[in-house]
């Protein structure tokens, strides 16, 4: 395979996560909606509706953070390793970290050095089991 093909692949694998990112997004979101409609219809809690739509919505958005740093990772290391591009990259996944932070706290309420280890897709399943633990109204 000639280097030119390589490059072509490798940006393409990239781009691919980044669409990933985006479908795990659209759909999160649409299932945060869902599951939020679904919790007030059953709870008829405002505010059980909004903590499962933030909670849900916060980990679908590191789980997404989580899928573009990896496409940059493959663009930067596999496609153009120069010097400028770590730098960008390292920017990047500064920023990109310092936002995971900050929405895991925003969802937990505890800095994320100070509980164990979770993902996106964690903070999605706890959510949603945090929800049907609330008891129904009426």
């Amino acid at each position: 395979m000639d280097e030119g093909a390589y490059t072509q692949g490798m940006l393409l694998v990239a781009q691919t996560f980044e669409v990933i990112a985006a479908v795990v997004l659209l759909v999160g979101l649409f299932f945060a909606g869902i599951t939020s409609l679904r919790t007030w219809a059953r709870t008829r809690s405002g505010t059980a509706a909004y903590k499962l739509m933030r909670q849900t919505f916060g980990g679908v958005l590191l789980l997404s953070l989580e899928i573009l740093v990896a496409g940059d990772l493959i663009r930067t290391v596999a496609v153009a390793p120069t010097i400028d591009n770590v730098v960008v990259l390292g920017l990047i996944v500064l920023i990109r970290t310092f936002l995971s932070f900050s929405l895991e706290i925003e969802i937990d309420g505890v800095p994320p050095w100070r509980k164990a280890l979770v993902s996106g897709a964690t903070v999605v399943s706890e959510a949603q089991r945090r929800a049907r633990e609330v008891p129904d109204a009426g």
